[in-house]
């Protein structure tokens, strides 16, 4: 099951069977201005996988907020969900309305210049 909100994405799953993982995650967001890297989006992704409690925050500057996917992913793996389970497939189309949700709040318009020192 997953539910978006501007602002607020939550993905829940309950295991099928004994080889299966549970997971009750949330991830809101707001723009930012951090004094380095301008203006950008603040993520924080809390709740818990198959019981342990997980609340990780992260940072990504307007040229990158667009990969917050990725972001989400290597959390979600870190504190156990296995890679298998990982794909953001089943809630497709919430993540794409949290994209455009992301690129709206921040103002992102195709052919935007990415900082070159972001790509390493």
């Amino acid at each position: 099951m997953a539910t978006f909100e501007p602002g607020h994405l939550h993905i829940e799953r309950h295991a099928l069977n004994d080889k299966d993982v549970s997971y009750n995650i949330c991830i809101d967001y707001q723009v930012v201005q951090d004094p380095k890297e301008g203006k950008g989006m603040q993520f924080t992704m809390h709740g818990s996988i198959q019981g342990k409690e997980l609340e990780e925050k992260f940072y990504l500057p307007k040229d990158q907020a667009y990969n917050f996917a990725s972001n989400v992913t290597k959390i979600a793996e870190k504190y156990g969900i296995p890679k298998a389970l990982s794909s953001i497939g089943s809630i497709h189309k919430h993540y794409d309305a949290m994209f455009e949700d992301v690129r709206v709040q921040l103002n992102m318009k195709s052919g935007d210049p990415v900082k070159p020192e972001h790509l390493e």
